[in-house]
């Protein structure tokens, strides 16, 4: 199964002096999705962001592509069935960083009873096209591995399927195709303002280039939780934001069980929270939901929040979870779309794209809202609301079938593909392997090239960390720091020390001066 392979060049791409078809504000999920689908209808996109890809929402979910059970209790049918269509789809194109993850819902006594329960889970099996993914099935706790972490009064469970998504790395991976595809990506570059003359958009950036200008026909603000600051302080539109920023926390502990499914855990208060396998020695536990009022650059978990997810772990594992057995939290904020609902919980979790487009003048579409989950439809839906304005954007959707960088083999191969691997480079340690393939799928091959032992990979800067893929990601991935490493791009931050880390950040530093 070998990778044929062009790495492309991850930096600033090239700056036209004609002007672009299409810009973007915002490198996380939507911005990156929106890019690759309209450079691969053959438009000229550019793309900023003010800091590093995936650097807040989009590196921040629970990492999760699911259809969202909790919100058929709402009556959100049309974002469910969207959602559960998209899981097999992403898997697809991308089955290096998505792969199917069963889910354990026990029955608690006095809250959603159990037929409630099941109806759902009939709705969740039938309504989104599924095929691969495995269909529902009732467990004894008692008899079941599942039941062995859990406390003895929960004695029936249903088990269901959804998938896991390395949350970052499908942002790079999008931004990776759109730059493929001819996109200039500009990372740490901010938009300072943007205005509308002659009919075009005239952006002035600031970013390592210095200051700069560039023209575009149209213009996406896709910058999540800052698309309120992006239309009224860069554009200066002064129109209501429609943001309810929401902020989600999660905790990472040790390893709670032994087996490799997930739990998604009924809280009295009506909130679910889950538990899930997370980098082969730790737990991750989340998420929790309430109104954010603030920077989002500044969110992180707060002791109230640690407390909450490990008091509603606690409800239902043996072992107790305690803010003492945390190791690492890390925090989000949703930018949802403000509908009036009463609770940070019930608010839409479905995204709106509102278009802004006087005669005469150039086009702008703003993102609010959305899910990790749905970021492809969503970009399908954005670029055909600037069809009757746009020409390229009336080409044909494409996305469905293209996979992404690393992604081009079976949704079945994983396997095989770690086997040819550690074949292939039979001193690399099989757990190297996994955590290779399981973030670059076939490219991996283009990090180990003719290594012929682990010398060969260059300078070791811990856990299984080298040379070899540090400038591979600064090559190919917009890696500038130590940050982008150990906690976007991947997760090994939990597994360097402060010393290491700090190495690592001057290297890359180093290195990117020369």
């Amino acid at each position: 199964m070998a990778s044929e392979t062009t790495l492309p060049t991850a930096g600033f791409g090239t700056t036209s002096s004609a002007p672009y078809d299409l810009a973007v504000i915002g490198g996380g999920i939507n911005g990156c999705g929106i890019a690759r689908d309209a450079a691969g209808r053959g438009a000229s996109v550019v793309l900023f962001e003010k800091d590093d890809l995936a650097s807040a929402t989009s590196s921040r979910s629970t990492k999760l592509i699911h259809g969202g059970l909790r919100y058929l209790e709402h009556y959100k049918f049309r974002l469910v069935r969207e959602a559960l269509m998209e899981r097999e789809r992403l898997w697809a194109i991308a089955p290096h960083i998505i792969r199917p993850l069963r889910f354990v819902l026990p029955h608690h006594k006095g809250l959603r009873p159990a037929w409630l329960l099941r109806l759902g889970l009939f709705l969740y099996d039938h309504i989104g096209g599924r095929k691969l993914l495995p269909a529902t099935r009732t467990l004894d706790l008692a008899h079941d591995p599942a039941g062995r972490p859990l406390k003895d009064d929960k004695a029936r469970a249903f088990e269901y399927s959804d998938c896991w998504v390395e949350d970052a790395r499908l942002v790079v991976l999008n931004a990776m195709d759109a730059a493929v595809r001819g996109a200039a990506i500009h990372t740490r570059t901010r938009v300072a303002a943007a205005i509308r003359e002659d009919g075009l958009w005239r952006l002035t950036a600031e970013g390592p280039q210095g200051r700069f200008d560039i023209w575009a026909k149209a213009l996406i603000n896709a910058a999540g939780p800052w698309v309120g600051e992006v239309l009224n302080g860069v554009i200066h539109t002064n129109a209501k934001a429609g943001v309810r920023m929401v902020q989600g926390s999660h905790i990472v502990v040790p390893k709670l069980y032994e087996h490799d499914r997930s739990y998604i855990f009924q809280n009295a208060d009506g909130r679910i929270v889950f538990a899930i396998p997370y980098e082969q020695d730790f737990t991750l536990i989340g998420t929790t939901d309430r109104d954010y009022h603030g920077d989002p650059a500044e969110v992180v978990a707060t002791p109230d929040e640690i407390a909450y997810l490990c008091a509603a772990a606690s409800e239902y594992f043996r072992q107790p979870v305690t803010p003492e057995s945390v190791i690492w939290t890390y925090s989000g904020v949703r930018p949802l779309y403000d509908d009036g609902a009463s609770k940070a919980q019930e608010a839409t979790r479905d995204y709106v794209l509102t278009l802004d487009a006087p005669e005469g003048e150039a086009p702008l579409l703003s993102v609010f809202g959305g899910k990790i989950t749905t970021y492809r439809r969503l970009a399908e839906a954005a670029i055909a609301k600037l069809a009757p304005l746009a020409p390229w954007a009336a080409r044909a959707e494409w996305t469905v079938a293209g996979a992404l960088p690393g992604g081009d083999f079976p949704v079945g191969g994983f396997d095989t593909l770690v086997g040819e691997i550690a074949a292939a480079y039979p001193w690399l340690e099989r757990r190297t392997a996994t955590r290779l393939v399981r973030a670059y799928g076939t490219r991996a091959r283009d990090i180990l090239g003719d290594a012929k032992s682990v010398v060969d990979l260059g300078r070791h800067f811990g856990a299984d960390l080298y040379e070899r893929e540090v400038r591979y990601l600064m090559k190919a991935e917009w890696a500038r720091r130590a940050q982008d490493v150990l906690w976007r791009r991947g997760k090994l931050g939990l597994r360097l020390s402060k010393a290491e880390s700090e190495a690592l950040d001057d290297f890359m530093q180093d290195a990117a001066s020369v």
